[in-house]
């Protein structure tokens, strides 16, 4: 029996948009479903006293520099060649993570997933302003107004803090994160160690 498989993430973490990229191969590999979880990575940090690695490692020597080769290395070998630094960065993904969930109720979730990460992270906006959003969602073919009115549900409002206070319960504290079973991965370097959780957990006696 496969196990549950969960991917936590935030829009605004380019970390999350290349793991949304490879994640379907992966899956394809394994055979498994992964189920995405939208988390608000704001609340996540506030839960959590973290602070995010720009403000983290702010000043020390090479540890940018690292991060930047890393991330140059991830692109070559997954062939992301899309991607696009987003020049407003960092982005407040309090109305598209809310989206999200709109999109998970109206059943168009993955859909408006993937043309999010797109507007993110291959053709980057200012994801923050509602004009820019209603403009981005209606271009990809959803309608941008519904969709931003139905953020300011209060059902929805509460169902983002759920979700990012439950996951910060089970041990996150940044995007993406991944729970394979009750075993938890923190970050795309640890790709290979999800899936190698995966084959494990599905050749486990049950």
């Amino acid at each position: 029996m496969s196990p549950r498989v969960e991917f936590h993430f935030d829009f605004g973490s380019p970390n999350a948009y290349f793991c949304h990229k490879v994640l379907p191969a992966l899956a394809a590999r394994t055979g498994v479903q992964i189920a995405y979880v939208p988390v608000l990575l704001g609340g996540v940090f506030k839960l959590t006293d973290n602070q995010p690695p720009m403000v983290q490692f702010k000043g020390i020597k090479n540890k940018g520099e690292y991060a930047q080769r890393e991330t140059e290395r991830f692109i070559r070998k997954h062939g992301l060649t899309g991607f696009r630094r987003n020049p407003h960065f960092p982005v407040n993904t309090v109305q598209i993570m809310r989206g999200a969930l709109v999109a998970e109720r109206d059943e168009f979730f993955d859909r408006y997933v993937d043309q999010v990460f797109h507007h993110m992270w291959e053709e980057p906006k200012k994801m923050d302003d509602a004009a820019v959003i209603r403009d981005a969602l209606d271009t990809s073919g959803f309608d941008g107004r519904a969709i931003l009115d139905g953020t300011q549900e209060q059902s929805i409002k509460d169902k983002l803090i759920a979700n990012t206070e439950a996951s910060v319960a089970r041990g996150n504290f940044g995007s993406p994160t991944f729970f394979v079973g009750d075993e938890m991965y923190f970050g795309k370097d640890r790709l290979r160690e999800v899936e190698e959780e995966i084959v494990s957990a599905t050749q486990r006696p049950r």
